[in-house]
């Protein structure tokens, strides 16, 4: 009997260690979490969200990823420098290195084998140095001239504060979503990248010349943004427009390898 596919493609959404969290106490059982605002994006666009254990089996992880249509990679943690051959210093916040794993294994098989993967925040960061990029592991210290871009909740800021503009590249996928050359942002980090990853292109900078958006060369979906969308998509066209065509893409049959 041939059955239907699910009208809703299914995206793969990467979780973050409970324990890795700031200030969360010891006696918790060890956990695997996310910020539910990602996920009620991904579904009132279109797709069937599941969250993606830290599994350390690398069979099982296969199995999940190949039952996905999609990988969504949201924000957290900093990534642990040594996934970019660097040391960590004093200015790098809390890590989560089995989520540094996963997210680097599942980023890298999304890129071979064409499947769509939209990393927000720590999630352009991720497939950047999956790319074989690197960080600023703090951009007030080692990113010149550097605007403020670390806005963070804990500081008082609202997290759909739109803290500054970001100039959008022509001809670039991410300003065919959103249709202006440039865009208002919020801003909730203190890395960001580097040098740029082998195959990926700029399609996002701050006044700073700081990257906020990057995406693959190829046909294939590769998309990140140094922002919070998910924070946007109820007021923002822009922001809604970044997970719809994310999601429509999962729902595609066509797959191309990102990067040839």
């Amino acid at each position: 009997m041939h059955v239907q596919p699910h009208p809703r493609p299914v995206i793969g959404v990467t979780t973050q260690t409970l324990q890795a969290i700031d200030n969360i106490p010891a006696n918790l059982p060890h956990s695997w979490v996310m910020n539910e605002r990602y996920v009620s994006a991904l579904a009132a666009v279109g797709a069937a969200p599941v969250l993606i254990p830290l599994l350390s089996d690398d069979d099982v992880l296969r199995a999940v990823f190949d039952s996905l249509d999609g990988v969504f990679i949201p924000g957290g943690v900093d990534m642990d420098p040594a996934t970019y051959g660097c040391k960590k210093d004093s200015l790098c916040g809390t890590i989560d290195i089995p989520r540094d794993r996963v997210e680097l294994l599942f980023a890298k098989w999304a890129v071979a084998e064409g499947k769509p993967v939209f990393g927000v925040c720590r999630g352009m960061q991720v497939l950047n140095v999956a790319a074989g990029g690197t960080l600023h592991q703090d951009t007030t210290a080692y990113f010149p001239n550097a605007i403020k871009h670390d806005y963070f909740p804990t500081a008082g800021f609202a997290r759909d504060y739109l803290a500054h503009d970001a100039a959008v590249a022509p001809g670039t996928r991410l300003h065919a979503m959103v249709g202006a050359d440039s865009i208002r942002i919020n801003s909730m980090h203190h890395q960001g990248v580097d040098r740029l990853g082998s195959g990926l292109i700029v399609s996002a900078t701050a006044s700073d010349g700081l990257i906020e958006a990057l995406e693959g060369g190829g046909d294939a979906y590769v998309v990140g943004v140094q922002w919070h969308p998910e924070m946007l998509i109820d007021s923002d066209p822009a922001a809604r427009a970044l997970f719809r065509t994310f999601v429509e893409a999962a729902g595609s049959d066509s797959r191309v390898p990102a990067f040839r």
